[in-house]
């Protein structure tokens, strides 16, 4: 709706004669602008936005400056990549549109020669068409409050929400789907906890603040909450093997929707304040309570002895509970206030909170991929700009404004972005020159602008080749419908469009390509040695007798962080050529038994138990085994090479280590907690074979190696 205000309005000034400035410039500079979607503190957000006013005005007015000269229209273009690769690193949810936006601007600014005082006139329109968007971001906070921590609190509460709702069980859905949707969640999860800790232990003002240790305990009880149910979906996937499991997915459904439920309305409640909110989370919280106790005796009674530990995490998740209702109320203010609200429970959708401060990258370090990526960007857009002035193409601008929307730093994006772009811009266009040559009204094509300029908005970020059909159709009758229906315009676009993500792809090609294959061998090398850590600080606090302390905690993020930057990797590597893809079934499925491995040694973190020291000496020596193991895949992984006399020992090793059965004297309960921790580590023994076999296998080694 911003979008569309903020375009539409100097529209239809211009329409009635009441503007002076140039309407192009005016109206996509507001839009732009209108269209960030910012989270954060109210300052930062507003000193963003005229920063970004700031440059689109000013690449309007180079744009104008150098359109006289081949020259300086060249060089101009290579400082506007240089800038685009400068937005993408400082923010990676901002810079892109920026980039994307400001080289369109300079691009129509300079695709016709004016005079110095022109191209200023343009500045200053774009100046002001900026302003109006800042204007309408402004005048809607008053209306929707965001407080920047309780904003960075509420996100680790939908991620974990996300997570919840990944896994539901589905009888219609596949395993591998699901356990894929949980993986992702899983990442996301960790992502948005690191950065949310991030945003709460920032030095500065807010450190003094009352709210903020509250806040830091919210977020501390997500995290846990998170902890125990990653526990209780891995010995639920242990049951799904077994007969009765059908009986027992009815059962599961109720509570998994309940924490999806109840997560989301804490995140509601720690953002609004407001007591029928809180006064709805306690609502959820008993029900939830009350749904894990039936839970457990339909546990008991199905699965007997085989459903123990399932049974034991969800009588951890139950007495959570509590520490999470306490955690909220102390975040709300008017805690104590009796407020109406619905007393009917409505399943709560996924919605979305970006704190802006997670989001800025101030690290003077830059990623080499993104290095490469301008450098061609620079070069193909310059090139492009030659092009287009020399031939004195009329609308050749679209040439390298399509290098700019279609290259991306990897080749599988670029090759994607060119066939949304090339699809829906054919489309587009052919649908926008049917409907002018049909002549309507102007009011129809006012109201069909204002249609196609709200879908754009609304589809860029939801599926960007349909969000490409109607850009297409709001430019072609923004620019057309003033003048004679002519087919000249269409087809010229849909050339260059076609050129362009021609001339990207080869350059994603082969202008200094960015190969994931080359990436990725250091990437799952670290992943593998994280776990090494995490099994032997777990390994030390279980013969110890020690709780689950910061030490553990940080191994345990820093797993699950590398697990996620190799699964991230293999993404890019998909999309890169077939003979850039060799080996990666058998590095998937080194990959994701790593990350299972992971999470057998979270389980067993929920079995730490303090002053009660595991004696075994089986404990130490598997722990030492395996982090042989691990260190071997990772030093082969790096080497490109695995050393087949060095994993076919461990394998055998691995085959023949057991742990004790645990016996019947001693305490109860220190019995079954060693049982459970030598399940899981048997689990992981399973696991560490697997990926030998995954590894040793010769399709995996590099090309370079054999």
């Amino acid at each position: 709706m911003r979008a569309t205000v903020a375009f539409m309005v100097p529209l239809l000034l211009a329409a009635t004669g009441r503007w002076s400035f140039e309407v192009t410039f005016v109206a996509l500079a507001a839009q732009n602008i209108a269209m960030v979607d910012l989270r954060g503190a109210y300052a930062v957000r507003f000193g963003l936005l005229i920063a970004m006013t700031a440059i689109l005005a000013g690449a309007v007015g180079l744009g104008g400056l150098a359109s006289t000269q081949l020259y300086a229209a060249v060089l101009g273009m290579g400082f506007m990549a240089v800038c685009g690769g400068l937005w993408r690193h400082l923010s990676s949810d901002y810079g892109m549109p920026l980039s994307i936006s400001s080289i369109l601007l300079f691009l129509l600014a300079g695709s016709t020669p004016v005079s110095a005082s022109a191209a200023w006139h343009h500045l200053v329109a774009a100046l002001a068409g900026g302003l109006w968007g800042v204007t309408l971001q402004v005048i809607n906070w008053p209306f929707r409050p965001q407080h920047p921590l309780r904003r960075a609190a509420a996100e680790s509460w939908l991620a974990v929400a996300d997570l919840f709702e990944a896994m539901a069980p589905d009888e219609a859905a596949e395993h591998s789907r699901r356990a894929q949707n949980v993986a992702e969640s899983e990442a996301a999860l960790r992502t948005t906890l690191d950065k949310t800790y991030a945003i709460l232990a920032a030095p500065g003002p807010a450190r003094s603040h009352s709210l903020l240790p509250r806040l830091e305990r919210l977020h501390l009880a997500a995290a846990r909450l998170a902890t125990r149910v990653v526990a209780f979906n891995t010995a639920f996937e242990t049951l799904m093997a077994g007969p009765d499991f059908e009986a027992l997915l009815p059962s599961f459904q109720p509570a998994l929707t309940s924490l999806t439920n109840t997560a989301r309305t804490v995140a509601l409640a720690v953002v609004s304040r407001q007591p029928e909110h809180l006064a709805t989370a306690d609502v959820r919280l008993r029900r939830l309570t009350n749904l894990l106790r039936v839970l457990r005796a339909r546990v008991t009674a199905q699965t007997g002895p085989a459903g123990g530990q399932l049974l034991e995490i969800l009588r951890q998740i139950e007495l959570h509970l509590p520490e999470i209702r306490e955690a909220l109320r102390a975040t709300i203010d008017r805690a104590n206030e009796r407020a109406a609200f619905s007393l009917e429970l409505f399943d709560l959708h996924q919605w979305t909170l970006r704190p802006l401060a997670s989001a800025l990258n101030l690290r003077p370090q830059v990623d080499p991929a993104l290095v490469r990526y301008t450098l061609r960007l620079a070069v193909l857009t310059m090139l492009g700009v030659v092009v287009f002035k020399a031939l004195a193409l009329p609308h050749g601008y679209w040439l390298p404004f399509t290098m700019v929307v279609v290259l991306q730093p990897d080749y599988g994006s670029t090759r994607q972005r060119a066939a949304q772009r090339v699809l829906g811009t054919l489309a587009g266009s052919l649908a926008a020159s049917v409907l002018l040559w049909l002549h309507p009204p102007a009011a129809v094509l006012t109201l069909a602008t204002a249609a196609t300029i709200f879908t754009f908005g609304f589809l860029v970020k939801r599926n960007y080749g349909v969000a490409v059909f109607f850009v297409t159709l709001f430019i072609v009758l923004l620019t057309e419908a003033s003048g004679p229906v002519t087919i000249e315009f269409p087809l010229e676009r849909i050339a260059s469009t076609l050129g362009g993500g021609a001339l990207a792809l080869l350059a994603a090609l082969f202008f200094w390509p960015v190969w994931e294959r080359e990436r990725f061998p250091p990437v799952l090398a670290q992943a593998l040695r994280r776990n090494r850590d995490y099994l032997q600080i777990l390994a030390a606090r279980l013969a110890a007798g020690r709780a689950y302390d910061g030490e553990a905690v940080g191994a345990k993020r820093r797993a699950e962080a590398a697990n996620s930057a190799v699964f991230s990797s293999l993404q890019r590597m998909i999309g890169d050529p077939k003979n850039q893809q060799e080996g990666i079934e058998q590095a998937a499925a080194l990959a994701n038994g790593n990350q299972r491995l992971t999470r057998a040694l979270t389980v067993i973190t929920l079995h730490l138990t303090p002053g009660t020291p595991m004696a075994q000496p089986e404990l130490a020596d598997f722990t030492r085994l395996a982090g042989d193991t691990l260190e071997t895949l990772a030093a082969g992984a790096e080497q490109g090479a695995m050393p087949a006399p060095a994993l076919d020992a461990l394998v055998k090793a691995l085959e023949k280590f057991r742990f004790p059965t645990p016996g019947s004297g001693g305490d109860g309960r220190t019995l079954q907690r060693d049982h459970w921790v030598f399940a899981q580590l048997t689990r992981a023994a399973t696991e560490l074979s697997a990926m030998i076999l995954a590894a040793g296998n010769p399709a995996v080694e590099q090309k370079d190696a054999s």
